[in-house]
């Protein structure tokens, strides 16, 4: 079993209480990962004074230094990735398959953020006379880090990677339901030569996430995960500080008179029932047209069955449990939910393990209808709900019928209503003959409406490091 701590102000130290939470593995919930701090407000107001006092050096500290470090803490990542896949499919509950995606891809994020340190510059501007008018980028401070569950080091490594190549010091706060993938990806970035007074590490749950938005030195925030958490946070920060929220998504995949059944049917599959149904980007609703929609339930439901689930340890298995008791209690609920409203539950013979870990079996529901709970909020769990269309002008109406605009998807031979489809899906991501999942590390990533704050994207484009970096204008002339 793994001890945990927070870091604070460079020293590794249990949480001022004495307090722990213990992490499990959802597949066997007996099993007992590790035991972390349950740090308080005092415990994240110690780390805020650690931070201030390194801040000046860390911003002193050359940018091209800032690249190596983080290009040596991807270097780290590598060579431990087979503990890593393992540890991360204990504690998150994820398949071998997409431990392994996650655990390769985030050293990548990491060298992508490291290019950005000794890229970001500023700009001149014509003045009149002898005047100089340019703009200098600085980093904003303290950056407040809150990360989920669901890709418990990839989303991290996209937010600590370019806060800590522009220059600012992190105060980081991951979920408490993978703990230990938090502490593994700053013991990388120490391996690499970070000083450790420039990132704190605090454990724990609502109440530690609540004093990170709370302490006003902490410049800006940024968070992925629910959209009401999301919404109190933005609410909380204020207008003098920033945020960054990308939150919650109802993600439709649009299918088309003309695609190909089979193939539509293993894309929803994936986008729908990968990952266990917990991610943002998740397939969720199936807004079809009429004249295909019993053949590609038929279709959805036959590849449904055909999943494996069980310990992502175990051979063969391709659908892991959900995260946590929470997450299947919920499931459980909306389950319920969906026959009280009246929709229909097609049967999907799935085997279920014999034991006390948090499975939840793919669920596809049709005959549902606008106002239904299972079509109108996220479950974040394998639950999907079919929606009929009468065309295709009807089916993009249906798609954008919610308040979330994350991700969408339509499969369709017809390139014209495609591009059509993606001029007026009124989502942050679209995806033509994909699933709504999977998205590259070096474009853009954020959502519409309540699925993000809409600016200072995540991931990659112009306006990833301009959340992490204050705009300064400068007007220089000589004197006399």
């Amino acid at each position: 079993m793994v001890t945990g701590a927070n870091l604070v102000d460079g020293q590794w130290v249990p949480s001022t209480t004495g307090r722990t939470f213990r992490s499990v593995d959802p597949a066997d919930p007996a099993q007992v990962i590790g035991e972390f701090p349950d740090s308080t407000s005092t415990d994240v107001a110690a780390a805020v004074d650690g931070l201030e006092k390194a801040a000046p050096e860390w911003v002193a500290t050359p940018p091209e230094r800032r690249a190596r470090i983080l290009e040596r803490a991807a270097d780290a990542l590598e060579a431990d990735a087979e503990r890593l896949v393992a540890e991360l499919v204990r504690e998150e509950g994820k398949s071998r398959a997409e431990a392994t995606m996650e655990v390769s891809r985030t050293p990548m994020n990491l060298r992508f953020y490291a290019g950005e340190a000794v890229r970001s510059g500023g700009s001149t501007y014509p003045a009149a006379g002898q005047t100089m008018v340019c703009t200098v980028r600085e980093p904003v401070g303290i950056v407040g880090a809150i990360t989920p569950w669901n890709f418990p080091l990839n989303i991290p490594s996209r937010k600590l990677g370019p806060a800590l190549a522009a220059g600012n010091v992190v105060l980081f706060k991951p979920s408490e339901v993978t703990p230990l993938m938090g502490q593994r990806l700053v013991e990388a970035l120490l391996a690499g030569g970070l000083p450790p007074t420039a990132i704190a590490l605090v454990q724990g749950g609502a109440a530690a996430g609540t004093a990170v938005v709370a302490d006003e030195r902490v410049a800006a925030v940024t968070f992925t995960g629910s959209t009401d958490v999301g919404a109190a946070i933005h609410g909380a920060v204020g207008p003098q500080r920033r945020t960054q929220l990308e939150m919650g998504g109802k993600n439709p995949t649009v299918v088309l008179d003309d695609a190909d059944i089979d193939f539509a049917a293993t894309s929803i599959v994936k986008g729908a029932f990968g990952l266990s149904g917990q991610a943002c980007t998740g397939t969720s609703r199936v807004v079809v047209v009429d004249a295909i929609h019993d053949a590609l339930v038929s279709a959805v439901v036959t590849k449904a069955a055909d999943l494996a689930l069980g310990s992502g340890l175990e051979t063969g298995v391709t659908m892991g449990p959900l995260a946590s008791a929470a997450q299947l209690a919920k499931y459980r609920e909306y389950v319920s939910i969906g026959d009280a409203e009246g929709a229909v539950r097609h049967q999907i013979d799935v085997a279920v393990p014999e034991s006390e870990g948090y499975f939840a079996p793919p669920v596809v529901f049709t005959e549902t209808t606008p106002d239904m709970r299972i079509v109108r909020e996220e479950i974040f769990g394998p639950v999907l709900a079919f929606q009929r269309a009468r065309d295709f002008d009807d089916a993009v109406r249906i798609a954008n019928d919610t308040r979330f605009g994350m991700s969408a998807a339509i499969i369709t031979a017809d390139l014209g209503r495609a591009m059509a489809f993606g001029a007026a899906s009124k989502t942050g991501l679209v995806k033509v003959n994909q699933p709504t999942t999977g998205m590259a590390m070096n474009a853009p990533f954020g959502g519409y409406k309540a699925s993000s704050t809409q600016i200072s994207k995540e991931q990659a484009g112009p306006s990833m490091m301009q959340f992490y970096q204050a705009e300064k204008t400068i007007y220089l002339t000589p004197a006399g």
